[in-house]
């Protein structure tokens, strides 16, 4: 699979199918894998680039044990655009902390962009009480630092709340085809891998972003805040919810919780397909 240089990093990607450019951004300690099934019932409409983050997995070198910056990911990110979608604006879907790289794309080079989606950003700034919700992620890490990463995952869960239910994925779409039961051992490996960097490095850094929602208000006709059906409500769905409301969008709700991309992938793509398909065809329109 291809690398990208950018400055100080080297960017892993995967890029499949035909069709307009869909870049991918994964959250918290995911990579390219965590858009296996998702990118798979996509990529006979859209060109699928499914990318691992920096100081993530196989974009790891150099980047380990660095504190992130939001907006030096978003500038990886409009170069990997550059790279793969040079004459042409690209959609973009980001889920957790890569919708927060996603925003800030859409804020600082929206010329890049056809339709941003942003999956549930935990951008705590934008709520009204945001200082409790820092303190609870500081918390979360320093949970990490006492009891390791069970203990942080605990203190995670705890802020962010129980999810809903939903109803289950179609999992006979699941057995067959390209999409079918890819093994997760490595995948599970590599996050596994990647959660210090995000616990340590990330989580606080990220969440305490504030975007410019005055710029972004200039771009929010390009911008889907999006949210998990049984995360409505809860903290990390909230960001999305005052950004809907903030730019009057309207909310698309996605099939599961936080991370319904993994446990629901099969709706999930369709839901994602369809919001992408609509906003194709408000553009002939």
């Amino acid at each position: 699979m291809p690398e990208l240089p950018v400055p100080g990093a080297r960017l892993y990607y995967e890029k499949y199918g035909t069709g307009p450019v869909l870049l991918m951004i994964p959250g918290g300690g995911g990579d390219a894998a965590s858009f296996d099934l998702v990118g798979a019932g996509l990529a006979d409409r859209f060109t699928v680039v499914a990318v691992d983050p920096r100081g993530k997995s196989r974009s790891a070198a150099g980047e380990r044990g660095r504190d992130q910056r939001v907006r030096t990911h978003s500038d990886d990110m409009r170069h990997l655009l550059d790279e793969v979608s040079p004459d042409a604006p690209a959609f973009v879907f980001g889920s957790s902390s890569g919708a927060i790289i996603a925003l800030d794309l859409l804020g600082r080079h929206p010329e890049r962009l056809r339709l941003v989606v942003a999956h549930e950003p935990p951008t705590l700034g934008l709520l009204p009480d945001a200082d409790r919700w820092r303190a609870a992620f500081a918390g979360v890490v320093e949970a990490y630092g006492r009891g390791g990463l069970e203990a942080a995952m605990a203190a995670l869960g705890a802020a962010a709340g129980q999810e809903g239910t939903d109803e289950p994925d179609d999992e006979r779409q699941l057995t067959a085809g390209p999409a079918a039961a890819p093994d997760h051992t490595e995948r599970l490996r590599r996050m596994r891998e990647n959660m210090p960097q995000f616990l340590e490095r990330e989580l606080r850094q990220f969440s305490g972003h504030v975007p410019d929602l005055d710029v972004l208000g200039a771009h929010c006709g390009r911008l889907v805040p999006a949210c998990g059906r049984a995360s409505r409500g809860l903290l990390l769905a909230r960001p999305a919810e005052v950004l809907a409301e903030r730019f009057g969008t309207g909310l698309v709700e996605f099939p599961g919780g936080h991370v319904g991309l993994s446990t629901h992938p099969v709706r999930f793509a369709a839901v994602l397909r369809q919001t992408l398909v609509a906003a194709m065809v408000g553009e002939t329109v």
